[in-house]
């Protein structure tokens, strides 16, 4: 089996490599952001069923699943779920993850399920690749909405619907971004503490209090039509946050009910205002880069720009110096 398994990463590896360079010199790059139109139907489908929604929604969220894996958390339910926000063309990434911090038997005991997050591209053939990588892989979901920045909230929404549908006895879930290096000593074993009882309602990351930018250059551009207020709720930069996994179903029962933003992060924390649930500051999640000593990563949780071969070289230097005292 592990040869098999072997045979078919390299496979897809070369076929990665091939496609993207043709696609590279033949195709231009889409600028279609896809903001689908979504029709007014019952949230009730054939995957997914929530109760006591008692008015119309007006974003149903009424995607299909392309790719799921519905039976992830059937033998072992997750003390982690790990939900990473990734785009087609980062195999690279995704492939670093699996092979650092976010290798799910990296813990004897602890149940790790980790997931890749991605809509719907407009080029088949990437799609058809992502498909190829879930067949080896198992750890990829996609919904058929179009994969676009303007789209992350979404794919946010897809895997809190994904975690309430099919893993909701798990105890926590972080949703971060596959170019985040993650401490994963630190978030399991000095913030979510396993031994001890799990948190309800609990929402935790790099806390911002902020208002809209208004200038159109910015990638962060808030129209006013959109968002008429000058202050956002306090919110968790989406590079990195953790929750109580009883969370993932109240905010997507709320996001029913509540106007979509394609900021992710202020748009889950308009969420927690309308749930009465404040964000906790944890100094551990970064969101900006950070030159690397051994030292100062064993003090954080997240760091953000991160690139594949910088993964490695990070987690192998964390991994076999673990006695050296900083």
């Amino acid at each position: 089996m592990a040869s098999k398994v072997s045979c078919l990463y390299v496979l897809t590896v070369v076929c990665w490599a091939s496609a993207l360079w043709y696609l590279s010199i033949t195709r231009p790059t889409s600028s279609y952001t896809g903001h689908r139109q979504i029709s007014s139907v019952s949230i009730a489908r054939k995957n997914v069923s929530f109760g006591n929604i008692r008015t119309r929604p007006i974003n149903p969220h009424s995607f299909d699943f392309l790719i799921n894996e519905p039976n992830k958390c059937e033998k072992n339910v997750p003390f982690l779920v790990i939900l990473i926000s990734t785009t087609h063309k980062e195999f690279d990434a995704r492939q670093a993850i699996r092979e650092t911090w976010g290798d799910e038997n990296n813990f004897k005991g602890i149940k790790i399920a980790t997931l890749f997050l991605l809509g719907k591209n407009t080029d088949p053939v990437l799609n058809q690749m992502v498909e190829q990588e879930s067949q080896i892989f198992h750890d990829i979901i996609v919904e058929d909405f179009i994969d676009s920045y303007h789209n992350l909230t979404l794919k946010t929404l897809m895997g809190m619907r994904w975690v309430a549908t099919f893993c909701s006895k798990a105890k926590y879930v972080m949703k971060t971004d596959s170019d985040i290096f993650v401490n994963m000593d630190n978030l399991i074993y000095k913030l979510l503490k396993p031994n001890t009882k799990p948190r309800r309602r609990y929402f935790t990351g790099y806390v911002i209090n902020g208002g809209p930018i208004r200038d159109v250059r910015s990638k962060w551009y808030m129209p006013r039509d959109l968002y008429p207020d000058s202050n956002y709720p306090p919110f968790c930069s989406g590079t990195g946050y953790i929750f109580s996994a009883d969370v993932a179903e109240l905010i997507y029962k709320t996001s029913l009910h509540t106007r979509l933003l394609h900021l992710e992060d202020v748009y889950v924390g308009l969420c927690l205002r309308k749930l009465g649930i404040h964000p906790f500051q944890n100094s551990g999640f970064n969101h900006w880069k950070m030159a690397y000593s051994l030292c100062r990563y064993r003090r954080v949780i997240t760091v953000h720009q991160i690139t594949p071969e910088e993964m490695h070289r990070i987690w192998n230097d964390m991994s076999s110096k673990k006695h050296l005292r900083c």
